[in-house]
C-alpha cells in the first residue's frame, strides 16, 4: 500500500463512501450509459489514456511505468500515463466537477453509490462480472461500474519473536486471551503489547473491516441497514470496539496516544519495540520490507486473525480496496477498459504486493500462508447494501469509516474524556437508531 495515508486508510472495505453532493457537479451531465466493454483484438486498441492512483509512491519510483511496458506488449498501440495524486478523495473530487478526471480511476468516497452512473462507464451486468469478487460494492441496478483493485484480509500485524519471548505461540481464541497476551507481552519483555496509531488516525478505521469476522458472516455489513443497534450486547461492532477499549483501558497501548507516529511504527514493530497493530493483510509486506531494510529479520513480522472463533474455527471476512472504474466521458473507453482488465488479471500487482486478487479463482498470496495453513475460513464480505449503510452512518454522524469515534473512545479509555463504556455505546445505538429511521421513512 506504499506509505501513504490517504492509500493505507482507505484500504479494505474501508472505502465505503461518505455521501456527498456530487450529483449536482457539472462533471455529471450527458452521460450515456454506453458499456466499457473488453476490446475483442488488443492489436486494434490505440490511443492514450490516463490513469489516475493515489499511490504516489509507485508513479514516482517508476513501477506503475514498468507495468504500461508489459500491458504494451499486448497492447501495442496504447500509450498509458499516470497522475499520482497525494490528496487523492480531496484532488479526484474537484476534478469530477469537470469532465477531465483521467480515463482509468478509482472511485472516490465521496461519490455516491447511486450516483455512478452519471461518472462512470457500466463495465457489464453482475453476472457478466461474476468471475470478481466485490463486484456487489459497484452494482446499480444490475450494471458493475468498477473492479476492485485488490481485497484484503483483517488482523493483527504482530512480532512473532517477541510474542514467542513473552510465553504466547498460539493465537488467542477469544477477545479475553487476546488481552492475556498482551498482559504477558508487556511484563516479560517490557514492550509496548499494543500500538493504536491514535494521532495519523486513519489506522483506527481498519478496526471496521473486522465486521463480518466476528461472527463468520458474509452478510455482516448489508446487516447494519436499519435501526438495528450494532453496539449492542452481542453486535459485531460492540465485540470490535470493546476489545479496543480494554486495551487501552488496561494499559496495554502507548501512554501518550496522541504522539503516534504511522511511518514510525513500522520499524517499532519489526524491532520488537511494539507487539501488535490492527490493520489490513496489505501491510505485511511493509512491515517486512521495513525490517529487510533495517536489518532486522522479516521472518519476525506475523498475521494473527481477529480472536474470536466460530466452531472452532477462525474466519476472515476479505473486502476490498479502491475500486477501478472508467470515466464515463472516456473518449478512450476500449482502451481504459483494456488497463482496468490487465491489471487486475494479468499484471501479477497483487501477488507482489502479498493482496488478495480480485480474481475468484486466482490462489491466496504467501502473506496469508498462516491463515491457509491454519484453515481460517475465507468469504468475501457482501457489500450489497453499501448505499444505504453510508445514508445512515452518515446521517448518524458516526464514522464507521473515519478515525473520530474511534479516537473519542480511546480517550474515553483513557480518561481523557468522561462516561463509561456502556454509555459510550448506547449513546451510538441511539443515534444510529434515530438516523436509520430518519434515512429510511
Amino acid at each position: 500500500m506504499g506509505n501513504k495515508k490517504t492509500t493505507t486508510a482507505l484500504s479494505g472495505a474501508v472505502l465505503v463512501a461518505v455521501t456527498l453532493a456530487l450529483s449536482a457537479c457539472g462533471g455529471g451531465g450527458g452521460a450515456t450509459g454506453e458499456v466499457a466493454a473488453p476490446p475483442a483484438d488488443p492489436k486494434e486498441v490505440s490511443g492514450e489514456i490516463k490513469v489516475l492512483t493515489q499511490r504516489t509512491d509507485l508513479a514516482q519510483n517508476g513501477t506503475l511505468e514498468k507495468y504500461a511496458a508489459e500491458f504494451n506488449k499486448i497492447y501495442p498501440k496504447v500509450k498509458v500515463t499516470f497522475d499520482g495524486i497525494t490528496d487523492y478523495e480531496g484532488e479526484v473530487k474537484i476534478r469530477m466537477n469537470t469532465k477531465s478526471y483521467g480515463d482509468v480511476l478509482f472511485i472516490p468516497g465521496a461519490v455516491a453509490k447511486n450516483d455512478y452512473p452519471k461518472f462512470f462507464a457500466p463495465l457489464g451486468t453482475t453476472e457478466e462480472l461474476s468471475k470478481y469478487r466485490f463486484s456487489d460494492k459497484t452494482e446499480v441496478d444490475g450494471k458493475v461500474y468498477g473492479i476492485a483493485q485488490f481485497g484484503t484480509a483483517n488482523g493483527f500485524v504482530y512480532n512473532k519473536a517477541l510474542w514467542k519471548k513473552a510465553g504466547v505461540t498460539a493465537w488467542p481464541k477469544t477477545p479475553q486471551e487476546f488481552i492475556a497476551g498482551l498482559k504477558a507481552v508487556k511484563d516479560k519483555t517490557g514492550a509496548t503489547p499494543y500500538y493504536t496509531n491514535f494521532k495519523d488516525g486513519w489506522p483506527l478505521v481498519q478496526w471496521t473491516a473486522n465486521n463480518g469476522s466476528v461472527g463468520c458472516d458474509a452478510q455482516a455489513s448489508n446487516k447494519l441497514a436499519g435501526p438495528v443497534s450494532p453496539w449492542k450486547e452481542g453486535g459485531e461492532l460492540r465485540t470490535i470496539d470493546g476489545l479496543l477499549h480494554d486495551i487501552v483501558k488496561q494499559g496495554l497501548s502507548e501512554k501518550d496516544p496522541t504522539t503516534t507516529n504511522w511511518e514510525n511504527s513500522k520499524l517499532l514493530l519489526a524491532d520488537g519495540k511494539i507487539g501488535a497493530m490492527m490493520l489490513g493483510s496489505w501491510s505485511i509486506t511493509q512491515m517486512q520490507g521495513v525490517a529487510k531494510d533495517s536489518g532486522l529479520n522479516p521472518e519476525d513480522i506475523g498475521f494473527m486473525p481477529f480472536p474470536v472463533q466460530k466452531d472452532g474455527k477462525f474466519c476472515a471476512a476479505l473486502v476490498s480496496d479502491y475500486q477501478q472504474a472508467v470515466n464515463v466521458h472516456s473518449d478512450n473507453k476500449p482502451a481504459a477498459r483494456a488497463w482496468v482488465d490487465w491489471f487486475t488479471e494479468k499484471s501479477g500487482f497483487a501477488q507482489k504486493e502479498g493482496v488478495v486478487s480480485a480474481v475468484k479463482s486466482a490462489p491466496m498470496p504467501a502473506t496469508l500462508k498462516e491463515f491457509v495453513d491454519n484453515d481460517v475460513i475465507f468469504f468475501d464480505r457482501s457489500e450489497a447494501k453499501t448505499a444505504a449503510v453510508n445514508d445512515i452512518d452518515d446521517a448518524a454522524e458516526i464514522g464507521l469509516n473515519k478515525q473520530d469515534y474511534r479516537q473519542k473512545l480511546i480517550d474515553t479509555a483513557r480518561g481523557a474524556e468522561k462516561g463509561s463504556l456502556e454509555d459510550f455505546f448506547a449513546g451510538l445505538n441511539k443515534r444510529w437508531d434515530e438516523a436509520a429511521k430518519t434515512v429510511g421513512s
